[in-house]
């Protein structure tokens, strides 16, 4: 299977091959657990979801790790700030995080390690980086030190050179060079600390990564994911952690989701613009916030508004009212036989060829609207030919085929999206077949004629009566 990547080591579109045939070790950068995780953070975990369950339905056996950061200064911070311990912090915003991702649809994780767990083992990595001479203690801190990693700077494509003291790195007049990075911090008055070889203290949030994705993927595994945000410095450190702790390149592939903005402006809470994932699930429905970053390519920035989201949902409405529609029909047809259809067929290899290159679900989803067009002009016209009935039949399985990865489409079990409407759309349908059974024409013609000014028409057959929306309305 010809999959390709663009990956930012090497700056270019590469054949994906797995270091094991067939399987594919993946690893995300996950959240820091102080707050509700921001719609920003949203995507990268929305996407590479999408791409685990894509992988999985190629036929790859994936093992998926997303860490969880549980001890960091924003942690501490916020500890501090409540009177709590940081411990308190990190395990009431590791509950909110699951439940958050839960509302997204994302699939859990095979592993969701967190940093706490795993403090043997970096104390451990950190200790091989000063035997092999890439780290240095001062005082009970411990520094990478930078120029001594010959392959800094080629994930970022930064010149060392070139960085600027203090640049995303803490001052410290101490260390050999303004560029290394704390591996290691000594504990400071009232915060959590660990035993270590240069004294209590606790990890840097780099090595944190490094170490964790090295232990449960192996020494070299297949894909590293993230932010743009998070190239450099964190996982140019990553590199030169895992690669300065031994003698085997750390990933093959790294991929990165493009910025996110809100209204064209960069989130931030000074403008007043910054929103948690949280809060804008209690607006919109999950399945309206996957199409909405499945509808951009992941290396692209995207910008989030309330034009965008309804659009998004508007998109959403037409695949799920279409399957619907399909269904009341094929309701009517049931001895059809085998979906096969030359042209769908075609259609769906476009979608596969559309993700198998470099991920690119916003070319995928144009292949998927122009399938939903083709069944709603079947709908349309009433053509309900032998050959338009298999038609029909093969645009709805693939619809649900592709709908494993994409994730877009709720069980109609669930109480989500698009529920509540579809209630009251059957029964006023009901009442109105009622009414016209009654020969209460005038209140049954009411009910028709209002529908339709929103987009609802309605369609009498000989037993029953069916709705369907107009997207010419829209």
């Amino acid at each position: 299977m010809a999959f390709h990547i663009y990956n930012t080591l090497t700056r270019k579109k590469e054949l994906f091959e797995p270091v094991e045939p067939n399987k594919v070790k993946m690893y995300l950068c996950g959240p820091t657990v102080y707050d509700f995780f921001h719609i920003g953070n949203a995507r990268p975990l929305i996407m590479f979801d999408v791409l685990r369950r894509y992988l999985r339905y190629r036929g790859f056996d994936v093992r998926y790790v997303v860490n969880i950061t549980d001890i960091d200064d924003k942690i501490i911070n916020k500890a501090i700030a409540q009177n709590r311990t940081a411990s308190e912090v990190a395990t009431e915003f590791t509950r909110a995080y699951f439940q958050d991702i839960d509302k997204l649809g994302i699939e859990r994780p095979d592993l969701s390690p967190r940093a706490t767990d795993f403090m043997r083992d970096i104390i451990n990595t950190i200790q091989q980086l000063i035997d092999r001479g890439f780290a240095y203690e001062l005082d009970g801190d411990v520094y990478y030190e930078v120029e001594k990693f010959v392959g800094y700077g080629k994930l970022s494509g930064k010149n060392i050179n070139e960085l600027q003291a203090g640049a995303r790195v803490d001052v410290d007049d101490r260390k050999r060079s303004p560029m290394d990075f704390a591996v290691w911090k000594s504990s400071k008055p009232g915060e959590p600390w660990w035993e270590s070889p240069w004294g209590k203290g606790r990890p840097g949030w780099h090595i944190e990564c490094s170490v964790m994705s090295s232990k449960l993927l192996g020494g070299t595994f297949d894909i590293h994911a993230g932010g743009v945000d998070l190239i450099f410095p964190h996982h140019e450190n990553e590199i030169a952690q895992a690669e300065g702790a031994s003698d085997c390149p750390f990933v093959h592939y790294w991929m990165h989701n493009g910025f996110l903005n809100i209204e064209g402006e960069k989130m931030s809470k000074s403008l007043g613009n910054f929103f948690t994932t949280r809060e804008i699930l209690a607006k919109y429905p999950a399945e309206v916030l996957r199409m909405f970053f499945l509808l951009k390519h992941y290396r692209s920035p995207i910008n989030f508004s309330e034009e965008r989201i309804l659009e998004s949902q508007q998109a959403l409405e037409r695949i799920v009212e279409t399957l619907k529609n399909i269904d009341l029909i094929l309701a009517d047809f049931q001895d059809v036989g085998a979906a096969t259809d030359e042209t769908i067929a075609n259609q769906k290899a476009a979608l596969i060829d559309a993700m198998d290159d470099d991920f690119n679900t916003a070319s995928a989803m144009g292949t998927l609207f122009e399938l939903v067009k083709s069944a709603n002009l079947i709908i349309a016209e009433n053509n309900f030919t032998k050959e338009n009935i298999v038609t029909l039949k093969a645009i709805r399985e693939l619809l649900v085929d592709v709908n494993e990865f994409f994730g877009i489409i709720p069980d109609k079990s669930s109480g989500t999206f698009g529920t509540d409407e579809s209630f009251y759309l059957d029964m006023l349908t009901e009442i109105r077949r009622e009414l016209r059974d009654a020969r209460q024409w005038g209140m049954a013609d009411t009910i028709r004629d209002r529908l339709q000014s929103i987009g609802i028409e309605l369609e009498d057959r000989k037993d029953k009566s069916i709705w369907k929306r107009n997207f010419n309305k829209k």
